[in-house]
């Protein structure tokens, strides 16, 4: 599940683990391929194979979790978070979630045109235009989302 989530805020109390290996099982749900993708890969491997808990602390060191806050600090930090992201043009932030995800999956000379089709149709947009005139003009953007 965790695998599968963008963003992670912990708090410093917060463990994780894959603990199938323990229980003689297999952890699928794309586990095994997705978290290679996304921490380093010996990171990756000694979480998966040991099936230890690790800490926030350790998890933060490999890269599993972007921040760690104080518990009664996490839903701040989420939208905190959210507002950053959201700030930007709401097609240019789904355009890069899709080319991420859809070119992890393929060869680098496919991913890098996939990369300039999905930039092309950014480029192309109401808000492609909007964002260097507000720049210009030193005030905030209205995205459109077109």
């Amino acid at each position: 599940m965790l695998g599968g989530i963008d963003i992670r805020i912990a708090s410093p109390e917060a463990s994780f683990a894959v603990m199938e290996p323990k229980r003689g099982l297999f952890a699928g749900g794309g586990t095994t391929v997705r978290l290679p993708r996304q921490i380093p890969f010996p990171a990756a491997m000694e979480f998966l194979l040991t099936a230890d808990r690790i800490d926030a602390r350790r998890a933060w060191e490999m890269g599993l979790v972007n921040q760690i806050v104080p518990p009664d600090d996490l839903l701040d930090a989420a939208y905190t978070m959210a507002r950053r992201i959201t700030v930007n043009a709401p097609l240019a932030v789904q355009a890069t979630k899709e080319s991420v995800l859809r070119c992890l999956a393929l060869p680098l000379d496919d991913a890098y045109k996939l990369e300039q089709e999905i930039s092309s149709m950014v480029f192309q947009s109401e808000d492609a235009k909007e964002g260097p005139k507000a720049f210009a003009e030193k005030r905030k953007p209205n995205w459109q989302g077109r």
